[in-house]
């Protein structure tokens, strides 16, 4: 498709990596502070500017939601690469009598497992895809490879509406919303937030539920549809393994490290605390970053059944955090510029010039689904546009949940756009970008109708 090859040479040709990109926004938003604010401090504009660049990287809050986005995805990878997950996997494909029943499989299974975390659902989706494909090209089934590879990748499109969304996920936090406001809004607008905005407003909510619903039957529809219009692929696959085994003799202290009894017994243990500490917050919906790593984590040990299997899996999973380890101080470096300079209110006030109360949820939109295209983690964009959006919806008086949403929203959809998060897939299935971006950005175009009716009906 020719609209498609257009759009991976424009990535290639004009998009650096998201590193690259980062240290370029941050150049970008020096000079507009530079040129379109003045100096509150005494001395020097720009040592001041750059004052501000280096305290936001630093910020502790910050570096401690970095290290809670970081906890969700490497769990949620870890919980795959499990034998029971690895179980449930292989048991799953058997239903893959071809490509059609394979793509509703696929992207069913995969969207209602990144719907509780995303790093759990990209990882899964990857696996099971590949998994189908190996017992396609076993059982001679014919099967359009690319179009199941796609069906696994769009757990992407729905996860930053769901459990472990970066976005409403932390404003569920007690205080998080105010903090982050303090030094940009005046006391009459910090009166007006909330302490926290529970998941029964956001990801809980009966319309946010309904938009995921309608997205649970539309995909697989329109995947269908694909099925039926294209033709069988050719298939070469080795078989995948979930963890490379050793066969090494366990001697002395190491049978510590293989024991099931201790893992699982510390598992539960971490599993009964995690039930007495947050049954309040449960009964509430207020889901936290560290409530829901708690649970992974204990729930992670017992299913990896050894401390062994389980560090042989965080090695694997650390791997696919390099970006977030290094890109998220830089996004942080750019919000303390914008806080700081007061570029957050003059950006605030220009969308409450040109928006209303029904359009501002669509601006939102569209602008969180640009800046995911350059900003492709949803911790980092909240950390950067999340003030914008809090602020611009209390001048508006648009409810703050539905505003949060419509920043989720905009963030998730352009991934089946934007390569960066595909490369686990691609990596795994051994895809080319170029083979499932005709059927992502397709998918892309569904679920923006979807939302977009969403935003402006319910």
């Amino acid at each position: 498709m020719n609209i498609t090859r257009a759009v991976e040479n424009l990535f290639k040709r004009f998009l650096p990596s998201p590193f690259t990109i980062a240290i370029l926004l941050t150049l970008v938003t020096i000079i507009l502070a530079l040129t379109f604010t003045e100096s509150k401090d005494e001395g020097s504009h720009l040592l001041n500017i750059l004052s501000y660049w280096e305290k936001g990287i630093w910020n502790t809050g910050l570096l401690e939601f970095a290290y809670q986005m970081m906890l969700i995805l490497v769990l949620g990878h870890i919980l795959v690469l499990s034998k029971p997950m690895s179980n449930l996997i292989m048991g799953l494909t058997r239903y893959a009598k071809n490509s059609t029943s394979a793509v509703i499989l696929v992207s069913v299974t995969t969207m209602l497992v990144a719907f509780f975390n995303w790093g759990l659902g990209l990882i899964f989706g990857a696996i099971l895809a590949r998994k189908v494909g190996e017992h396609a090209q076993k059982n001679n089934i014919a099967l359009n490879y690319p179009l199941v590879g796609a069906a696994g990748y769009v757990g992407l499109m729905i996860w930053h509406g769901g459990i472990s969304g970066s976005a409403p996920i932390k404003v569920a936090e007690s205080n998080h919303i105010i903090d982050m406001m303090s030094s940009i809004s005046d006391a009459s607008v910090l009166s007006q937030l909330p302490e926290s905005v529970n998941f029964n407003t956001t990801v809980f909510s009966w319309w946010n539920l309904l938009l995921f619903v309608i997205l649970l039957i539309l995909i697989p529809f329109v995947l269908t549809r694909l099925a039926k219009a294209s033709k069988p692929t050719s298939l070469h696959l080795e078989t995948y393994q979930f963890q490379s085994s050793k066969d090494e003799p366990i001697e002395g202290a190491e049978k510590m490290d293989h024991s099931k009894l201790l893992a699982i017994g510390f598992g539960a243990l971490i599993l009964i605390v995690f039930g007495y500490q947050y049954s309040d917050n449960l009964l509430r919906l207020q889901i936290t970053p560290n409530m829901l790593n708690f649970f992974m984590l204990g729930l992670a040990i017992m299913l990896h059944g050894s401390f062994s299997s389980f560090l042989n899996a965080v090695e694997e999973a650390i791997k696919g955090t390099s970006g977030i380890l290094i890109q998220f101080p830089l996004y942080f470096g750019i919000m303390g510029i914008m806080k700081d300079t007061g570029m957050v209110v003059m950006i605030s006030d220009f969308f409450a010039s040109i928006a209303t109360a029904t359009t501002l949820p669509i601006f939102t939109f569209f602008s969180a689904g640009l800046v995911n295209i350059f900003v492709p983690s949803g911790g980092g964009q909240w950390a950067i546009q999340g003030p914008i959006v809090a602020e611009s919806a209390m001048q508006l008086g648009v409810p703050l949940p539905k505003a949060i949403m419509a920043l989720a929203y905009g963030d998730q959809i352009t991934n089946m756009l934007q390569p960066f998060w595909a490369l686990p897939l691609l990596g795994i299935t051994k895809l080319k970008a170029k083979e499932i971006l005709p059927y992502t950005i397709i998918l892309m175009l569904v679920g923006i109708s979807v939302y977009i009716l969403g935003l402006l009906l319910l």
